[in-house]
């Protein structure tokens, strides 16, 4: 006896068909602009890529040369500022989701997370002016700049951290504690390597924001043009102003005149692919972590 396929299960069949076709469609409206714009920033700037544009210094008033102080100063305003905010935006994320008790201290301090997150980049950048350089007597220089990104990086950080954490079972708590193992213990031992990965999400986040953002690095670190030997990787100290991708991006297609067209595709395609790679490396390192997870 054979059974034929119901009325009913025709039209979940149906249904099934046409939401793939509209998710597929709405896969493809996000993807296709991201590809075209990519390749439309490649074709423009085609002519200008080459290594002795990485490595060169601006020359003729920004008009020809290369992007190498610019490229080096956002390669330590980024660095600098994961240095300090992603331990203290774990460890503050330890503290809310393992130690703190439901209160009203810590729902504010939720509520204080949330609203940062919202804060425009601007008024980080106001922040760090008056309170890193005036109030700490810091001047305009890489290490206020990198400490204003951090301030604006921490909220997302420590939200994606607190998400990781919780995401790992209690179970998993309990039978570390039920053996005699204290609390930091189990978070160091179990908590945190099993949820390294999500940990790595939030930071990825904030690698492409710090590296984009020009409003609070201008106002407290970066310059409209720095001289600095071609090729070294030290030339810059914590204490010096540095120029940034993204500012000289807008420097050179707002105030400065006759640039050839290829050089803010350039500079903007560097500042893209650069973003690109750090994310790839950390996408990378996290799903070998999460190929090593048991459960």
């Amino acid at each position: 006896m054979t059974f034929g396929e119901t009325k009913l299960g025709r039209k979940k069949r149906r249904n099934e068909a046409i939401a793939k076709v509209v998710f597929l469609g709405m896969a493809l409206s996000m993807i296709l602009p991201l590809v075209l714009i990519v390749g439309y920033l490649f074709h423009q700037a085609w002519p200008i890529l080459s290594l002795d544009f990485l490595t060169a210094m601006p020359r003729r008033g920004m008009r020809d040369g290369g992007i190498w102080p610019a490229l080096l100063g956002t390669f330590y305003l980024v660095t600098i500022s994961l240095v300090i905010a992603t331990p203290i935006g774990v460890a503050a994320a330890i503290y809310l989701n393992e130690y703190s008790r439901d209160n009203w201290f810590t729902r504010l301090i939720h509520l204080a997370v949330v609203n940062l997150a919202g804060v425009p980049s601007i008024v980080h950048a106001l922040f760090g002016l008056g309170a890193f350089v005036m109030f700490a007597h810091l001047g305009r220089s890489i290490l206020a700049a990198s400490l204003t990104l951090a301030i604006m990086t921490l909220p997302v950080i420590i939200a994606s951290t607190k998400e990781a954490l919780a995401s790992v079972p209690m179970a998993f708590r309990e039978a570390c504690w039920s053996v005699g193992a204290t609390r930091w213990q189990t978070i160091r031992g179990i908590v945190l390597p099993n949820s390294i990965s999500g940990i790595l999400t939030g930071i990825i986040l904030q690698v492409s924001r710090a590296a984009g953002e020009t409003a609070p690095i201008m106002f407290t670190g970066a310059v409209f043009y720095k001289a600095i030997p071609e090729g070294r990787l030290f030339a810059y100290g914590l204490f010096d102003q540095c120029m940034a991708l993204s500012m000289h991006l807008f420097t050179i297609s707002t105030q400065v005149p006759e640039v050839p067209p290829a050089l803010p595709f350039g500079t903007a395609v560097v500042l893209v692919m650069t973003v690109l790679l750090v994310n790839a490396a950390s996408i990378a390192l996290r799903a070998w972590l999460r190929s090593r997870k048991k459960w």
